[in-house]
């Protein structure tokens, strides 16, 4: 099983806690060592790193560790292959533009016999089944509200209905934004953490390294933490009901 961690705030927020943590399940603590990515929203922009290596080999691994960039909505992924080699182009978060905003999406599992017929506006370029997932639903989307993005509660019925289809063919997890909202997906394993005041002290389970975040947040910040499995020990993390959709905007779920 591949490994999701995604991010979503009221203020732009670093995500180098949560990252520490995630990266050592890329060789160290878990055995994902096929590839990793994360990418971060700024605005409509998006900053992409990926990897072939294994997060714990990895230079730019390291990089973002260290380098606290701020954004409202993050997705981060560690691969084990299942479809397709281990290659740079079957890395994970994938990035695409539909209505004038990138979409970026990352998946967790593996659907078998999913084939689909593509009509051609997005296609992958790897040979992963996430991607060709990830080009159907952006297609679908389109062709559902060729005029643009429509309201978000038709648009999160369009990405249940669409999350249901793919699930018939197996394992679904996946997280997706197009920079203003996160949505996430549970087939199997999913679990999210709302981080607001007051605020308290966080231990990692892959590291023994505490934050404080009372001296690190302000008193209105929200923060929700969206991973496969939960990343400290000692935080209540609200594991989702299989097959169900969320969405967060502002750093917390929003009621649909």
């Amino acid at each position: 099983m591949c490994q999701l961690l995604g991010m979503n705030a009221n203020v732009p927020t670093d995500i180098c806690f949560s990252f520490e943590g995630f990266h050592h399940r890329g060789g160290r603590t878990d055995h994902h060592r096929d590839g990793w990515g994360v990418a971060f929203f700024e605005g409509p922009g998006v900053r992409l790193f990926i990897d072939s290596r294994a997060t714990i080999e990895s230079p730019i691994a390291d990089f973002v560790r260290q380098y606290p960039i701020h954004s409202l909505n993050v997705i981060a992924h560690i691969r084990r292959a299942t479809r397709g080699p281990v290659a740079l182009v079957n890395t994970h978060p994938f990035q695409r533009e539909l209505w004038g905003r990138y979409w970026v999406f990352a998946h967790n599992g593996t659907l078998e016999d999913f084939a689909p017929a593509l009509e051609g506006r997005y296609r992958p370029v790897g040979q992963t089944d996430s991607e060709l997932a990830f080009c159907w639903m952006l297609e679908n989307l389109r062709r559902l509200f060729p005029k643009g993005q429509p309201e978000l509660s038709v648009l999160y019925e369009a990405l249940w209905e669409a999350a249901r289809e793919l699930s018939a063919f197996g394992v679904f997890n996946f997280l997706l934004s197009n920079g203003d909202y996160l949505f996430a997906h549970c087939s199997d394993h999913l679990s999210y953490i709302v981080r607001k005041a007051p605020f308290g002290q966080a231990h990692l389970v892959d590291e023994d390294l505490t934050v404080d975040f009372s001296a690190l947040a302000g008193p209105d910040d929200r923060v929700s933490v969206i991973a496969t499995q939960p990343l400290t020990d000692n935080e209540i993390w609200t594991p989702f009901q299989v097959g169900e959709l969320k969405v967060f905007h502002n750093g917390e779920p929003v009621p649909m």
